[in-house]
């Protein structure tokens, strides 16, 4: 999967001379976790999080009057508070490249540019999590069978052959390491994954549950 595939193309965003007042609107009623700000030309320039906004307001709390604090917060604008240190990728970016830059930069969102660096998209983390549900299969249904398996390769190849030989498809497919464990998930497209269940059992895979993390998180 690509950024430009699953990338916003129409979302709200901002200029510098924005009141913060509105962009702070902005933010509550949408989904976004922060504005893009472009100029007058529609140029990328920088961004506005939520904790800009917030900041920006104690910043202001004095020995003011209500009314002169009212004042200066309708006169506030983006220009005072936006960041430049943009983090752009292009929608050829593969989406889990781009999760884990925002994961180890710890980014609300990215700004989706092209070759020209003209500003085209944005994902944020409501864009990741939607990718994650719907890549593990979530939405379509079916049975989920957990696995831990030998780290070798060929073993999604011999889970997949037990499954077509049941005559069975598979949704999707996913692999992860928990403390040295290698886990396998597998969505099936059957209500009843008992006999498959039972089928990679007899091969000598270990079916896991829940319960046999329960250790791990009581």
């Amino acid at each position: 999967m690509y950024v430009g595939l699953k990338m916003l193309r129409d979302f709200v965003k901002v200029t510098p001379q924005t009141l913060v007042k509105d962009a702070q609107k902005m933010l509550d009623t949408s989904t976004l976790w922060m504005l893009l700000v472009v100029n007058e030309s529609g140029k990328l320039v920088g961004y506005v999080r939520k904790e800009d906004i917030s900041a920006a307001m104690p910043s202001l709390m004095t020995s003011l009057e209500k009314h002169e604090l009212n004042y200066l917060m309708s006169k506030l604008t983006v220009e005072k508070i936006y960041r430049t240190d943009i983090k752009t990728v292009s929608p050829e970016t593969e989406i889990e490249g781009a999760a884990d830059m925002m994961y180890e930069m710890n980014l609300a969102g990215l700004a989706v540019v092209d070759a020209q660096g003209e500003l085209i998209g944005y994902i944020n983390r409501n864009v990741m999590l939607d990718v994650l549900a719907e890549e593990m299969g979530y939405r379509e249904g079916g049975s989920r069978l957990t696995l831990e398996v030998e780290d070798r390769s060929g073993v999604l190849y011999e889970v997949a052959g037990v499954i077509a030989n049941m005559k069975l498809s598979i949704i999707s497919t996913g692999t992860f390491f928990y403390n040295g464990r290698r886990i396998v998930v597998v969505r099936i497209d059957t209500d009843d994954p008992s006999a498959v269940a039972a089928a990679l059992q007899d091969r000598g895979y270990k079916l896991v549950s829940p319960d046999d993390f329960k250790g791990e998180w009581t």
